[in-house]
This record gives C-alpha cells, sequence and structure tokens, in this order.
C-alpha cells in the first residue's frame, strides 16, 4: 500500500524539478567564470551556443571540448550542427582532435572540400546512433544501427568498451544522448 502512494508522490516531485529547471534556469556558470567555448565556433555552432540550457546537449559539449575543434569544424562542414543539437536521443561517438590526425595524410583536407559534403557527412553519421545508451546498456556483441544506415559493433570487456575498434575513453551525459569520446574516426564498411 505505501509503494502505491510514494509512486505519485515522486512523479509530482520530479515534475516540480522539471518545472524548476524549465523556469528557473541556471546562472552558476555566470558566478564562476567565462562561459565561452574553448574553441572559436563558427557561424553554425554560435547559434546553437547562444540556446544553451542548464545541461548541454551533444552539439554544446563538442563545440565546448577543447579536444574536439576537428570533429566540430567537419559537423560544421556537412551541415550537422544543428541535427547533433536536435532533441533526440542521440549517441554520438566523438573522435577526438588526435583521432582524426591518425587518418592517412590529406584524407580530412580532402573530406572538408565542399564537393566532398555528403561523403563527410556519411561519415560522420556513421558516429551517431537514434537512441540514448548509457555504458550500462551497452552489451559484448551489440550491433548498433547508425544514422548513415550502417552497423557498428560493441565489444565490451568489463569497464572497457569498444566501438569496432575504437576504444571508448570517456563518457559525457547530454540533454539529448550520450557522448562517447573515442580515440579513432569510425569509416562506414565499403
Amino acid at each position: 500500500m505505501m509503494k502505491k502512494q510514494l509512486i505519485p508522490g515522486l512523479l509530482f516531485l520530479l515534475l516540480g524539478m522539471w518545472i524548476f529547471s524549465a523556469c528557473g534556469g541556471d546562472n552558476a556558470s555566470t558566478a564562476t567564470g567565462s562561459t565561452e567555448p574553448a574553441i572559436d565556433p563558427g557561424s553554425q555552432a554560435k547559434a546553437v551556443l547562444a540556446d544553451e540550457n542548464s545541461m548541454p546537449t551533444i552539439a554544446h559539449v563538442a563545440i565546448k571540448s577543447p579536444d574536439h575543434k576537428t570533429l566540430v569544424k567537419a559537423l560544421e562542414a556537412a551541415d550537422l550542427v544543428d541535427a547533433v543539437a536536435n532533441v533526440g536521443p542521440f549517441t554520438v561517438f566523438a573522435p577526438t582532435d588526435e583521432a582524426f590526425s591518425k587518418l592517412p595524410e590529406g584524407t580530412l583536407d580532402e573530406l572538408l572540400k565542399p564537393e566532398n559534403k555528403e561523403k563527410l557527412a556519411n561519415i560522420l553519421k556513421y558516429h551517431v546512433t537514434t537512441s540514448a545508451f548509457s555504458e550500462f546498456m551497452l552489451q559484448d556483441g551489440m550491433t548498433l544501427g547508425m544514422a548513415n544506415d550502417g552497423k557498428a559493433t560493441i565489444k565490451k570487456d568489463g569497464d572497457k568498451i569498444m566501438i569496432n575498434d575504437a576504444n571508448v575513453i570517456g563518457s559525457v551525459k547530454a540533454s539529448n544522448g550520450m557522448v562517447y569520446v573515442i580515440d579513432k574516426v569510425l569509416l562506414p564498411p565499403q
């Protein structure tokens, strides 16, 4: 009997917290220092940053990260910044700048050319799945359907997580999903 009374109370509390956070905003960032991004974002990224919430979107996470300048540049070149700022839910496997530097020489420069926008978008979409997967939900041998219609495989051994042959080296929860930082760019199967 007590459980039945507790559930409505918890729902009411959660609803109240949601309404408070939606209406009240968070001014903590102004008290602790600069809210400027770690990089100089392009026009798409500036538009996304102008619409900050208390919990950052996946786009905010990437734009503010000092280790994802190349990813943001690629997202802008492929016109995908707004896509990763949408409601979601998404899981994004975000290669670091160092991961992009491991591509064969000249590959990134070639992909960033306007005439290769679709090819770049296909590669970037191979880093996104349209569900929010926590670390506990990712299971060894699990196959994920990616946003480019490709498939990627999760390998998990204890706390170590991989997607295809890239290591997950960190994770960040965002308001519209999860970001997993990876050490290698995922290339879709040909």
